[in-house]
């Protein structure tokens, strides 16, 4: 029976010390408060507080899925988590010590802030004189934004109550704010660093002492930065380099960049080298890579159909296949006839097969070297232009008047070529020769200035698989850059080039004849259609009076061919009327486009082209975004009057009745850039999804989430996208 006692009396023992231990805990620790979508409570290191030595307590939350609050600087949204304190006299507390943040993307905005657990730790010291034995009560209000989908003010009424000992152990929450402390970035200063800007672009740099793979800043200035900017890390020489954007207008007072640096994933990631840091640099003016923020993309973009994120092998095979679908644009078509009809009067040519074949190849070759050499000198001018700080694009030569109607009035003259109207003769000596037949002869010199003159007006178009193509091209270093065109260029050359390398394919085409006579006259009306294209884009770029002097040029040039062909059949006195008119055509043409009328008659054109059209507003990144904000979906038509494709999608599909009423079931906003004239806002827009011409048909949802539509639209495309919002 004793021993029974004993056993009774040791247990009761135990049950005892539990209780004591249990209550002891209820006494440290009150229990945490649910709010919505968070469970808060305030929380110390330590299980006691000593009499004036630092008590390390803080908030923590942890957030239900996919809910967040916010850092000290929430970004573009958002308000930084606060606490009150209500302490005991003679008590003191700290500031926040707030831990690295996340980026959370929300739509086209980015905030900074804690998802899943988070602990906000605060040093609170009491004062020395306080006696061992009594228990304290400890206070705050805690005030937060809790965010998903939408957003929620959230607080709380928190207590903790803790004895006062000579002596303090570790609490249960100790493992918690030793995890935090490492997360907390301390000053420091790197080695090598130094921040230049130069309009509102930053660049930050530094010389690193391991290898760096990931890269982020944290503005601890409000406002200063874009938040939603792409941050891009380069490499050169040693150097780690993250490029920011300052917003605009950059303010006078912003002289020095202040910011929590994030290394390799941050402290939590030390095994790869994370870490850190507070990071206080003065700003200095200095030149900083356009090429390389307007390479950088904004995250959380869908693409249909087509991949922009592609490697180098995969730019060369979309350019090389987008330079074969360029021989089907309607802008290159009438050019390429030329060479059609050369390969048919090779067919009649009296040669030896062997003479014959060898000929054919060499017009083969030289006229690939034409399109070829022309794509990367146009590529390699573009490339040059954008490194002097020009805001250009693919297309950029038809942004300039004078060469739209340069271009005119040269296929104008083609075509009177092609009916007869005159001859052209090259040399004194050299028999005359039809100019039309000149680009189209057995000449090779012909077949050379043929594939210039294709590339000129197949600039404009944009056919599927180039824009990702040109797109990279863009971002790279010119070397790169340029073989890329180069790719192009030979896609658009190989169906001429391998009929004239296996000249068994020409037996397909139609036998030659009287026949082709009559062909070559009926090929000056596609002539004459690029023309009067052209003069179209021409009325979208200056006004209604230089419109009106472009068409008398061409009247004029009529005339001129007209006199000299008279001239060229024996009539005397008309070559002097002919280089008369020639001359006034060329004035009448410098008086359109010239300089002295160019701004007036652009800035009225403008206003003109730019003018909503029914259904359309005018696209613009401010109206953009604060419809976006306003949680409004968008679609946006990237387009420009010279831009072939941009004009087909628009009759064919943008218009269509069907797409109308989808759009306005779905409350889209619809808004257009029209990029016919040189606009700096749409063609930095364009770098940001890395394009670098149009067409570009881009569809925002509600939440701001992107989905990049395909060059060549449907009515089904469309439907579907609008049919996923």
């Amino acid at each position: 029976m004793a021993s029974w006692m004993n056993v009774w009396r040791r247990a009761a023992v135990l049950a005892g010390c539990g209780a004591i231990s249990w209550l002891a805990a209820l006494t440290v620790q009150a229990q945490p408060v649910k709010v919505d979508h968070a469970e808060a409570e305030l929380v110390a290191a330590t299980n006691a507080v000593v009499p004036g030595q630092p008590l390390q307590a803080g908030l923590r939350i942890k957030h239900d899925l996919h809910w967040h609050t916010y850092w000290q600087v929430p970004g573009d949204s958002g308000l930084p988590t606060k606490i009150k304190w209500t302490l005991p006299e003679g008590w003191t507390a700290d500031a926040i010590e707030w831990p690295v943040p996340k980026r959370l993307p929300v739509g086209p905005l980015m905030n900074f802030g804690y998802e899943g657990e988070v602990l906000l730790p605060v040093r609170l010291t009491p004062p020395t004189g306080l006696a061992a034995g009594q228990t304290l009560d400890l206070a705050a209000r805690a005030d937060w934004l809790i965010c998903s989908d939408v957003c929620i003010p959230g607080g709380a009424d928190l207590k903790l109550s803790l004895p006062v000992k000579d002596s303090a152990g570790p609490s249960k929450f100790s493992a918690l704010f030793a995890a935090t402390r490492q997360l907390i970035p301390r000053p420091i200063a790197l080695d090598g660093g130094s921040a230049a800007i130069e309009d509102n672009r930053i660049r930050l740099s530094y010389v690193p002492k391991g290898v760096v793979t990931d890269l982020q800043f944290f503005p601890l200035q409000d406002g200063r930065l874009e938040a939603a900017a792409p941050q891009v890390l380069q490499q050169p020489d040693g150097k780690a380099e993250l490029y920011l954007t300052a917003s605009q207008p950059v303010a006078p007072e912003f002289t020095a960049i202040n910011g929590v640096l994030v290394v390799n994933g941050g402290p939590a990631r030390a095994d790869v080298g994370g870490w850190a840091g507070v990071v206080t640099l003065p700003l200095v003016a200095g030149p900083v890579s356009a090429s390389v923020v307007a390479a950088a993309q904004a995250a959380s973009i869908t693409y249909a159909d087509e991949q922009v994120s592609i490697g180098l092998i995969g730019a060369l095979i979309g350019a090389f296949i987008g330079g074969l679908i360029l021989n089907l644009m309607p802008c290159v078509f009438p050019v390429l006839s030329l060479k059609l009809l050369s390969l048919m009067q090779h067919q009649r040519a009296d040669k030896a097969a062997h003479a014959h074949h060898a000929s054919l190849r060499t017009h083969g070759l030289v006229f690939t070297a034409g399109v070829v050499v022309s794509f990367v000198l146009l590529a390699g001018l573009l490339v040059a232009l954008r490194a002097g700080g020009a805001q250009l694009g693919w297309g950029f030569q038809l942004q300039t008047p004078w060469v739209v109607a340069a271009l005119a009035l040269l296929f104008f003259i083609i075509g009177l070529n092609l009916l007869g109207a005159f001859e052209f003769a090259f040399g004194g000596g050299m028999a005359s020769s039809n100019l039309a037949q000149r680009l189209q002869s057995d000449r090779v010199s012909g077949s050379f200035w043929t594939g210039v003159l294709a590339v000129v007006v197949a600039a404009p178009c944009t056919a599927p698989f180039m824009g990702a193509a040109l797109g990279f091209a863009a971002t790279q270093p010119a070397p790169l850059a340029l073989t890329v065109f180069a790719v192009l260029g030979l896609g658009m050359a190989a169906p001429y080039l391998l009929l004239t390398l296996f000249p068994a394919l020409l037996a397909r085409l139609p036998r030659p004849g009287a026949w082709m006579e009559r062909f070559k006259q009926a090929m000056a009306f596609p002539m004459f259609a690029t023309a009067a294209w052209l003069l179209w884009v021409l009325a979208q770029q200056v006004d209604a009076n230089s419109v009106g002097l472009a068409l008398a040029a061409l009247v004029l040039l009529g005339m001129a061919g007209w006199a000299l062909g008279v001239a060229q059949r024996g009539a005397r006195g008309f070559r002097w009327l002919a280089l008369g008119t020639a001359a006034l055509a060329a004035y009448a043409v410098l008086s359109a486009t010239g300089i002295e009328s160019t701004g007036t008659a652009r800035a009225n054109a403008s206003a003109g082209s730019k003018a909503s059209v029914a259904g359309w507003g005018t696209w613009s990144k401010a109206e953009n975004e604060r419809l976006l904000i306003s949680g409004t979906p968008v679609f946006v038509d990237f387009t420009a009057a010279w831009c072939v494709t941009c004009q087909a999608n628009k009759r064919l599909v943008l218009n269509n009745d069907a797409v109308n009423r989808a759009f306005e079931q779905k409350g889209v906003v619809r808004l257009r850039a029209d990029w016919t004239n040189r606009d700096e806002e749409i063609t930095r827009e364009l770098a940001r999804f890395k394009r670098n011409g149009v067409p570009l048909y881009v569809l925002y949802d509600s939440k701001g989430q992107v989905r990049v539509l395909p060059e060549l639209l449907t009515e089904g495309k469309v439907l579907q996208a609008l049919e996923q919002l």
